[in-house]
C-alpha cells in the first residue's frame, strides 16, 4: 500500500509540473476552465435577458446546473488522457496504469473543488445566495456526479490508451451529454416522451437533484436518485473491470 501511494504521489506531482508551462502553478490553470465556461455563459444568459425557470436569481438557478454537468465533462474527459499524457511511465514495471489513472481522477477532483470555491465567492460578490435549502442533498448529488465522471474516466482513459483517437470522440459525445442533461435548457418544460428519453442519461438526474436541493416545489417527478446512485457505482466497477481485461493491449500499444 505506501509502494502505491509513493507511485501515485509521484504520478501526482508529475502530472503538476507537466500539466501547463512545465511548471508548478501551471495547475492552477485547471480550475479555471469550468470557471470561465460557466462565467461566460451566465454573462450571456444576462445579456441575452433570459429568465430564472424558478427563483428571481439567473445566475443561482444556472449554476445549480451548470455545475453538476461540469464535474462530469471535465473531470472525465480530463482523465480520459491521463494513461496518453503519461505514455513514458508506464515503462516503469513498479508503476500501474490504474495508478495513473487514478492520480489524475484525484487532480481533476482537487481542480473541480477548486472551481467550486471559485464559483461560490464569484455568486456571493454579486448578491446570489449559493447555500442550498438541503446541503445534505446537494452534497451527496455532487457526490455521486464525481462517482460517475471518475468511473467513466477510468473506461474512457484505457479505451483510449488502445484507441488514441477516442478522446476526440469521447469529447464530442460530451455535447450530447451537455444538451440533454439540463443544464443550459430547462427540460421539464418539455413533451413526458422528451423528458423520457432524457433522464438516461445520468447526469440529467445528477443536475435535478441538485436543483431540487435548492428549490422548494422543484418538480421531481423525473429525478431517479437510485438511477445515478447505480450508475455511478456500476461506472466505477465496469471501469476497473476493463481496466483488468485490456491492460496488456493498453501497454503494447
Amino acid at each position: 500500500m505506501q509502494q502505491k501511494l509513493n507511485v501515485m504521489h509521484a504520478v501526482i506531482m508529475r502530472d503538476i509540473r507537466s500539466r501547463y508551462f512545465n511548471h508548478g502553478l501551471g495547475f492552477l490553470i485547471v480550475p479555471l476552465f469550468p470557471v470561465a465556461h460557466i462565467l461566460l455563459l451566465l454573462t450571456v444568459y444576462n445579456v441575452v435577458g433570459k429568465k430564472s425557470e424558478f427563483g428571481d436569481d439567473l445566475q443561482l438557478f444556472f449554476a445549480t446546473g451548470l455545475l453538476p454537468v461540469m464535474t462530469f465533462m471535465y473531470v472525465s474527459r480530463f482523465m480520459s488522457i491521463s494513461l496518453i499524457a503519461n505514455k513514458s511511465m508506464m515503462s516503469f514495471p513498479v508503476v500501474r496504469l490504474l495508478d495513473i489513472v487514478l492520480a489524475r481522477a484525484f487532480l481533476e477532483f482537487i481542480g473541480i473543488v477548486i472551481s467550486f470555491i471559485l464559483i461560490y465567492i464569484y455568486l456571493i460578490s454579486t448578491g446570489s445566495n449559493p447555500v442550498p435549502i438541503h446541503p445534505s442533498e446537494a452534497l451527496t448529488a455532487f457526490f455521486f456526479t464525481v462517482i460517475l465522471s471518475i468511473g467513466f474516466g477510468i473506461s474512457a482513459s484505457v479505451i483510449s490508451a488502445i484507441l488514441p483517437i477516442f478522446p476526440m470522440i469521447y469529447g464530442f459525445s460530451m455535447v450530447v451529454v451537455y444538451l440533454t442533461s439540463g443544464a443550459p435548457i430547462y427540460l421539464n418544460s418539455f413533451p413526458e416522451v422528451a423528458l423520457r428519453a432524457v433522464s438516461w442519461n445520468p447526469v440529467f438526474h445528477a443536475v435535478e437533484w441538485v436543483r431540487s436541493a435548492y428549490y422548494l416545489g422543484y418538480p421531481t417527478e423525473f429525478i431517479d436518485k437510485q438511477y445515478l446512485i447505480g450508475f455511478s457505482i456500476g461506472s466505477v466497477c465496469f471501469g476497473l473491470v476493463l481496466e483488468r481485461l485490456l491492460r496488456r493491449y493498453a501497454l503494447e500499444n
